[in-house]
């Protein structure tokens, strides 16, 4: 009798410490790249890096160290070692999420980064981040604003936005296409309605803006908020651990691509 009690004690033990799921550890998520991506002060605003609104969407174990900065290239995000302070905090259970090309691309910048060179700097990331035991995760450049004659969107990053994804192979790294997801959005949204995405403003509509703006490169907060959605969408697809961490029930937002 006393066998049986003891024995259905230890069952009910084990069920009670089965239905408790101790919290996960605490993790951070640097993300490094570009003004695409990056904080904005004050003065910038309503400009908004995507990274900003990516942050909401993560419980309390989660914190977003977001290291992106305006006009930074692989070449120069090293040179400047911006780089380094990451890779030394780095600890078992991290990501970094690493998004270059648009400041890397351009001949004419001081920031430009040859294609080989390019290739180099982004391996040093991934394995960099490796060696610390973190999880690297790649993103193609997110698309600039860009529609020809007859309103289908254009591809602006397509020889670096190839060199991330052979990489992501090369490697084994997880990639977020965030060029082709992003192309996508602005395809559904139109060359009109696209505008809403983006830093535009008329002559007198933002006090930081005075004359206003046509920036086809950079989001306001609506746009910074969807591109954050994609990210997150393939955060999802790809399966990453790091998808259990986001608040569970945030509903998604959107605007009708054919409001106005």
């Amino acid at each position: 009798m006393r066998s049986r009690f003891l024995a259905a004690a230890a069952a009910l033990c084990l069920l009670l410490l089965g239905a408790f799921v101790p919290a996960p550890g605490k993790i951070k998520v640097y993300l490094i790249g570009d003004s695409t991506m990056s904080v904005k002060q004050v003065k910038a605003y309503p400009e908004t890096g995507w990274g900003m609104p990516f942050a909401a969407f993560f419980d309390e174990s989660v914190t977003i160290d977001n290291r992106a900065q305006n006009g930074r290239s692989t070449k120069s995000f090293l040179a400047e070692n911006r780089w380094q302070p990451v890779a030394s905090e780095l600890h078992e259970g991290d990501y970094v999420f690493i998004q270059f090309g648009h400041n890397d691309e351009v001949p004419t910048k001081a920031s430009y980064t040859p294609e080989a060179d390019f290739v180099t700097n982004l391996k040093r990331f991934v394995s960099e981040t490796r060696s610390h035991k973190a999880q690297p995760v790649l993103l193609t450049p997110v698309a600039r604003r860009k529609f020809d004659a007859a309103g289908k969107v254009e591809e602006t990053h397509a020889a670096y936005a190839e060199l991330v994804r052979t990489v992501a192979r090369d490697t084994n790294t997880p990639l977020i296409d965030l060029d082709r997801s992003s192309q996508a959005l602005l395809q559904q949204f139109g060359p009109d309605n696209s505008k809403l995405l983006f830093n535009h403003l008329a002559p007198g509509e933002h006090p930081n803006y005075p004359d206003g703006r046509e920036d086809n490169t950079h989001f306001n907060e609506l746009g910074a908020r969807r591109m954050a959605e994609l990210v997150l969408a393939d955060i999802r697809v790809l399966k990453l651990p790091l998808a259990e961490r986001l608040v569970q029930g945030t509903v998604k937002k959107t605007v009708d691509p054919q409001a106005r």
